[in-house]
C-alpha cells in the first residue's frame, strides 16, 4: 500500500485568524471603493416647483422653457416654448432628465459630460467660437410646460400650418386668394 505524504499542520497563533479576516475585509472595501469611483455619474434632478400628472415617455414631444449653463455659470443656450422630440436629436442626459419630470414643474437638471457632449467641443456655427468646451458638465433650469405623443404633435403642426395658409389667403392646391373655398 502506498503511503500518502503527510504534511503536518502548524497551529495558528492567537489573533492570526482575526488579522486574516480583517485583511480580507479591507481588500473588499478597497475594491468596492474603486468600483464606485469608476462608475459614470448619472443625471441629477432638483425639483424647484413640483409638477402634476404623469411623466413624458421616451418617444413623446415635450414643450419647455430652459436655460443651459456651464459649471462657471456661463449661459450657452436658452429658449422659451420649444418643442423637443425626446427620441431624437437631443443629448441623452437631457432626454433622460425630462422623462423624470412632470407637467408644470420647474427643475434644475445637472448632466455629467458623459451624458452630454463628452470629449467633443461644441462651436457656434456662425462664429466658430467654442460654446461648450470638451468634457463639460451642463446644468439646465427647465420648466416643463406640456408634453404629448409624437403623433398628436404632428397632427397639431398640420392643423397650425393649414390655419396659417388660410390666413395668408390660400389653401394648398385650393382656390386662389379671395375665391370661395370648395367644400
Amino acid at each position: 500500500m502506498a503511503e500518502v505524504t503527510r504534511v503536518p499542520l502548524q497551529p495558528l497563533k492567537k489573533g492570526s485568524l482575526a488579522k486574516l479576516w480583517l485583511g480580507v475585509v479591507v481588500v473588499i472595501l478597497l475594491g468596492a471603493g474603486l468600483a464606485w469611483l469608476t462608475v459614470p455619474q448619472g443625471v441629477t434632478i432638483t425639483e424647484l416647483t413640483p409638477g402634476v400628472g404623469p411623466n413624458p415617455g421616451k418617444t413623446d414631444v415635450v414643450v419647455v422653457n430652459y436655460v443651459g449653463k456651464l459649471d462657471d455659470g456661463t449661459v450657452f443656450d436658452q429658449s422659451q416654448g420649444v418643442p423637443f422630440p425626446l427620441g431624437q436629436g437631443i443629448i441623452p442626459g437631457f432626454a433622460e432628465g425630462l422623462t423624470k419630470m412632470k407637467k408644470g414643474g420647474k427643475y434644475t437638471l445637472h448632466i455629467p459630460s458623459e451624458k452630454a457632449y463628452g470629449p467633443k467641443e461644441q462651436k457656434n456655427p456662425m462664429t466658430g467660437e467654442v460654446v461648450i468646451p470638451a468634457n463639460a458638465d451642463l446644468t439646465f433650469e427647465i420648466e416643463l410646460i406640456d408634453f404629448m405623443s409624437e403623433a398628436d404633435f404632428q397632427r397639431r403642426m398640420q392643423i397650425q400650418q393649414m390655419m396659417q395658409m388660410q390666413q395668408q389667403g390660400g389653401v394648398p392646391g385650393g382656390a386662389p386668394q379671395g375665391a370661395p373655398i370648395p367644400e
